[in-house]
């Protein structure tokens, strides 16, 4: 005996409930994803940031702020809307259970959206180090409500920012809504940095291989349980889903012999979860992993610009120097100070350039008022602090990749798939005590 086939409204109902359940898984994921980003990214300072992934967190600047359209506040970025009240009495026809023609009134009433806009510009976010420029275009807007006024004809408003024409059935009361980023406010910023074109500095802009950009005026820890929660909520709500509609399915009988049932949708769902959990988990360590790769990579960028200057600083010592000897000694010891050792890796470690320069410098004294000396030295020991920066973001990105391998349950994928602890790279062993320099005549 074949079958009875599903009907076509039966379909259409499975394959509904079907997509609005792997929105439901989907969506967790991406917050929950979101949240463990935010999670194992270090917060740098404006200076300290170096190209990719970044989380900031300063004030929002400009020298020619935007202004709000309708609260007038100086901003960077707001977008507004007016909506519009309408009420209307509808009259229709049904058919009762006698099968008698029958004709009843209802009230249907809502909100209508009359007129929106909106404005951004290119800002910059400021903290104790210094600034670096945002381009919100593209980002996540985290705003401020900076005004929300409900009113009638009376109010300056009314007219004054909306439109003339009403619309149907209007009972005359609008709603003025505007979120902003004020001037000034407290932003946190997480997304991807480059190098801007104009000038030698990176900015935070939109990039295709970014997971998060996002722009709130929340705090970290706020932008944090907004995504475990809606995570956790997406999750409950495809559940309930799930088990409503079994529940349906089955007539709506909810007797106690079908609790097997019901528990076996529910370990089904439950298993779902964890497959995916573990999909991201594995990819989230992944990506940590290769974050710690590119966080000693930006150690041997500064590495390979700092050997770069150690010729010209060179040529400048020899400059004004009078004995081949001292020279020499001090070339040796500039060029002994180019490359780094991997932590964990047998090896010299490098060492900072500021003792040899002092004692250049205090032998040949003529060389402070040498311009392209000074330029030199200058650059060096930018060179110098971003090196130390380089090696803190290593630090911090290796100490959170090393802490998730020893979090539950991330620990039972870090085992399961092989990944193992980093080591960090200890202040003792990169910057060795201070370098003697004698250039003593021959």
């Amino acid at each position: 005996m074949m079958a009875e086939p599903f009907s076509t409204g039966t379909t259409v109902a499975c394959l509904l409930v079907a997509l609005l359940l792997g929105l439901c898984l989907g969506g967790a994921f991406l917050c929950a994803r979101r949240k463990r980003l935010i999670d194992d990214t270090p917060t740098l300072t404006t200076r300290g940031v170096f190209i990719g992934l970044v989380e900031l967190k300063g004030t929002a600047e400009s020298e020619a702020p935007l202004h709000g359209w309708l609260s007038g506040q100086p901003c960077v970025w707001y977008a507004w809307s007016v909506e519009e009240h309408w009420e209307r009495t509808v009259t229709e026809t049904y058919t009762d259970s006698a099968g008698r023609s029958r004709t009843r009134t209802r009230t249907e009433s809502g909100w209508k959206t009359v007129d929106s806009g909106g404005e951004s510009q290119p800002f910059y976010l400021r903290d104790a180090d210094g600034e670096i420029l945002i381009r919100p275009d593209g980002a996540e807007i985290q705003p401020e409500t900076t005004l929300l006024e409900d009113c009638g004809p009376e109010h300056p408003l009314y007219y004054g920012k909306g439109p003339a024409h009403a619309v149907a059935d209007s009972t005359d009361r609008r709603r003025f809504k505007e979120r902003a980023i004020p001037l000034h406010s407290n932003l946190y910023v997480f997304g991807y940095a480059r190098e801007r074109e104009d000038v030698v500095a990176p900015e935070i802009a939109q990039h295709r291989d970014a997971p998060l950009f996002l722009i709130s005026t929340h705090t970290e820890q706020e932008v944090r349980l907004g995504y475990a929660a809606c995570s956790v909520v997406l999750l409950l709500v495809g559940l309930t889903l799930l088990l409503g509609t079994l529940y349906f399915a089955r007539g709506g009988r909810d007797e106690w012999r079908d609790w097997p049932t019901y528990a076996a949708f529910t370990a089904g769902y439950t298993g779902a979860v964890a497959l995916v959990w573990a999909w991201m988990v594995y990819n989230s360590l992944v990506e940590l992993r290769q974050r710690v790769g590119q966080a000693w990579s930006l150690i041997e960028v500064q590495l390979r610009r700092r050997a770069d200057l150690i010729p010209n600083l060179v040529a400048a010592v020899k400059g004004y120097s009078m004995h081949e000897q001292a020279v020499q000694e001090a070339v040796a010891l500039l060029r002994a100070q180019i490359a780094a050792t991997p932590p964990g890796a047998p090896g010299d470690d490098p060492r900072g350039l500021a003792p040899v320069l002092a004692a250049v410098v205090e032998r040949y004294p003529d060389l402070k008022a040498d311009t392209s000396f000074l330029n030199l030295q200058h650059q060096l020991a930018d060179t110098e602090e971003r090196i130390a920066l380089a090696r803190g973001y290593f630090n911090d990105i290796a100490t959170f990749y090393n802490r998730r391998l020893d979090l539950v349950p991330d620990i039972l994928i870090a085992r399961l798939f092989g990944f193992r602890r980093r080591p960090l790279m200890e202040a003792a062993g990169f910057e060795r005590a201070p370098v003697a320099v004698t250039l003593a005549d021959a």
